[in-house]
């Protein structure tokens, strides 16, 4: 590991998108490094089997004025989900409130608070979406933004989230990857197809594919909430390249199943529409900070990822 800064955080935390498929496995590492962890989501529900838990309700967007109370770190991961149903106005209208104005309206509140009792640390996610469709350039955190929906959402996002720079805080923008587990998001939705032999590479299969392990990502969190010596961008990916077609060969292989169905871009961009770059679109995310902090992974490679879990 590098560097001098190695910090542990006695106050409380925040975390936002608690019920979510990060959030979840997050909370027990964010409650071994504090007192308490104040969770808020669109339920208030208390997460099963956590100890020292304050389980709030929140609309999405305001987190109130009272869920900073005692919070020296803040794990900002709420966001309505890119793909969860068509891209209609008004579901892309809601993607992009769910990450900017709840981003910006949570700045306001660590604001109005005095300095002595602001939060120290802000960790905000934000994704590989940020660089748009960059073809075979290599992407480390200092590449422009790129174009699209989903680019200047997290453009917008990750401003947002600066905003508590002057403030004191200390802010890691994180540009997270697809990210692998069986428990849900991309692989739970692809292992059914694939397993009835319908999977295939989605357009050319030439782009790159940016993922990262849930296990991988749960502890490049943790990790860049133990060194203060990480802040800005930091592009939470695994370290090996991988193109769609990379992915497609490799569900194949893990599951047993052929992969010969190509899904035709025209389809994608016609059931997709704005989104469908997200798919389509070629990103080769290089996680530049992690490594450079010696952060060690535990599935840099997408075989290990997949076998450990659908395996």
């Amino acid at each position: 590991m590098s560097g001098e800064t190695i910090e542990r955080q006695p106050a409380g935390a925040l975390l936002t998108g608690a019920t979510g498929l990060v959030g979840g496995r997050l909370l027990p590492a964010l409650a071994a490094r504090h007192v308490w962890v104040r969770t808020l989501s669109r339920s208030g529900a208390q997460p099963a089997g956590a100890d020292r838990v304050d389980a709030r309700a929140w609309d999405g967007v305001d987190p109130g004025t009272a869920s900073l109370d005692g919070v020296g770190t803040v794990v900002h991961l709420a966001g309505e989900p890119i793909f969860g149903g068509l891209p209609s106005r008004s579901r892309l209208s809601r993607v992009r409130s769910s990450r900017v104005d709840s981003t910006q309206r949570l700045v306001e509140r660590i604001a109005e608070r005095p300095p002595r009792e602001r939060p120290r640390t802000l960790i905000c996610a934000s994704a590989v979406g940020f660089y748009g469709d960059a073809g075979e350039a290599r992407l480390n955190e200092s590449a422009p933004v790129g174009r699209g929906f989903l680019a200047e959402v997290c453009r917008d996002w990750e401003a947002a989230a600066e905003g508590a720079v002057e403030l004191g805080v200390r802010v890691v923008r994180l540009r997270i990857g697809v990210v692998l587990s069986r428990e849900g998001g991309a692989l739970a939705l692809m292992r059914l197809p694939f397993s009835l032999g319908l999977g295939g590479r989605l357009g050319s299969g030439k782009q790159f594919f940016p993922w990262i392990h849930l296990d991988d990502l749960v502890d490049a969190i943790a990790f860049c909430l133990d060194h203060t010596s990480i802040s800005g961008a930091v592009n939470a990916v695994a370290p090996e390249f991988v193109r769609n077609a990379d992915l497609t060969r490799a569900l194949g292989d893990v599951l047993g199943r052929p992969t010969f169905l190509p899904v035709p871009g025209l389809a994608v961009r016609a059931v997709l529409g704005e989104v469908a770059g997200e798919l389509l679109g070629s990103r080769c995310v290089d996680p530049g900070r992690l490594v450079a902090e010696g952060f060690s992974f535990q599935h840099p490679t997408l075989r290990s990822a997949i076998e450990a879990e659908l395996g």
